[in-house]
C-alpha cells in the first residue's frame, strides 16, 4: 500500500493503539479522532454524542477506520450502561458516515467496527457471514451499529464491517483480564466450558483490518476470527499449557450470573464463528492456533 493518510476513531483503545502503531511504522500519516481540543497536529476533534466533527481534518484521507465504542465488558450492564454501549457505537458511526458522505473527495474505504456478537448464541453450530443476526442485546446493537454506516454506503464509499472476535492480548480487552488470573494460577473454565470462544490474535486483528483497507473490491461483513474456534475448556487448557500454570479453578455459571448479571450471557454463551470471507479474500493468519496466539500476546 502506498503511503496514505488514514483517520482512526477509537485510536486509544486496544485495537486502535496497535493499528496506529502499525500504520505509522510503515510511514502512513494517521489522523486520530479525539473528543478534546486537539493538542497535536495528528488529532482531529469530534463529538459523536452531538454528531459533530471537524470535517476538514478528514481531508486527504484515503481511509477512515471506526473502532470507537464503550467497552462491553467494562462494567455491569445496567440499563444506563446498555444505552451507553449502543449510543457510543451508533452515534459515532452515524457521525463518521455522514461526514464521509458529505466530502467533496471522500475516502476510498470506510472500515467500521462490529463484533461477532452479531450472531448471538450459536451453540455448536458454526456460522459465517451468511448467517442472520441473532437475538438479544448484543445482536441488536451490532445490527444498528452496521446500519448506521448507511450514509457512506449510499454515497458510493466502499464500506466494510469488521466483526471482531475475542482478541488475544495481554494489554486490554477481555483477554487482558484473563492473563493475570492464569499467571497467578487462579485460571479455570467458566461454566461447564463447552461454549465456543472465537478468538483472534491482536497481530492478526490489525493485519486483517489493514488487509480490508488495502484490498479493493472488499465490502460488507467480514468475520475477524481465527479459522478454528475452540471451547472455553480447550482455551483454558491452552492458557495453562503456555503459561505453565495449573487451571484447577472453575467459575460456576450461577456465580457468573450473580456477579455479572446480563453480561454473563456473553461469557457463558457459545459463538462458533468462522472467517469464511476473510480467507476467501486471500488473508493469511500469522497465529491461527491458540497456543501461538497466547505466546504472541505474552511476548
Amino acid at each position: 500500500m502506498e503511503r496514505s493518510r488514514i483517520a482512526v476513531a477509537g485510536a486509544s483503545g486496544l485495537i486502535g493503539t496497535a493499528l496506529v502503531r502499525s500504520l505509522t511504522a510503515d510511514g502512513h500519516e494517521v489522523a486520530r479522532l479525539v473528543r478534546h481540543a486537539p493538542r497535536t497536529k495528528d488529532e482531529v476533534r469530534w463529538d459523536p454524542e452531538r454528531r459533530t466533527i471537524d470535517a476538514a481534518g478528514l481531508a486527504g484521507c484515503t481511509a477512515v477506520v471506526n473502532l470507537a465504542g464503550a467497552g462491553v465488558g467494562s462494567r455491569r450492564w445496567t440499563d444506563a450502561y446498555k444505552r451507553t454501549i449502543r449510543d457510543s457505537r451508533v452515534l459515532g458511526t452515524t457521525t463518521l458516515a455522514e461526514a464521509v458522505a458529505s466530502m467533496d473527495e471522500p475516502p476510498r474505504v470506510f472500515v467500521n467496527g462490529s463484533a461477532m456478537g452479531y450472531y448471538g448464541e450459536t451453540g455448536e453450530r458454526a456460522v459465517d457471514e451468511d448467517a442472520p443476526a441473532g437475538e438479544g442485546f448484543l445482536p441488536s446493537v451490532c445490527v444498528e451499529w452496521e446500519g448506521a454506516a448507511g450514509a457512506a454506503e449510499e454515497a458510493g464509499v466502499r464500506t466494510v464491517f469488521a466483526r471482531t472476535g475475542l482478541v488475544v492480548a495481554s494489554g486490554g480487552g477481555a483477554w487482558g483480564k484473563l492473563f493475570p488470573l492464569f499467571k497467578a494460577g487462579l485460571g479455570g473454565r467458566m461454566g461447564d466450558g463447552s461454549q465456543y470462544w472465537s478468538f483472534i490474535a491482536l497481530h492478526d486483528e490489525v493485519a486483517a483490518i489493514r488487509h480490508l483497507i488495502d484490498t479493493d473490491g472488499l465490502s460488507g461483513a467480514f468475520n475477524l476470527t481465527a479459522p478454528q474456534p475452540l471451547t472455553n475448556r480447550e482455551i483454558t487448557a491452552a492458557m495453562g499449557r503456555v503459561l505453565g500454570r495449573p487451571t484447577l479453578f472453575t467459575v460456576p455459571a450461577p456465580v457468573l450470573r450473580a456477579v455479572l448479571g446480563e453480561m454473563s450471557g456473553d461469557v457463558l454463551g457459545s459463538a462458533r464463528v468462522l472467517p469464511k470471507r476473510l480467507l476467501e479474500s486471500g488473508f493469511t493468519f500469522a497465529f491461527p492456533e491458540i497456543d501461538d496466539a497466547i505466546r504472541a500476546a505474552r511476548a
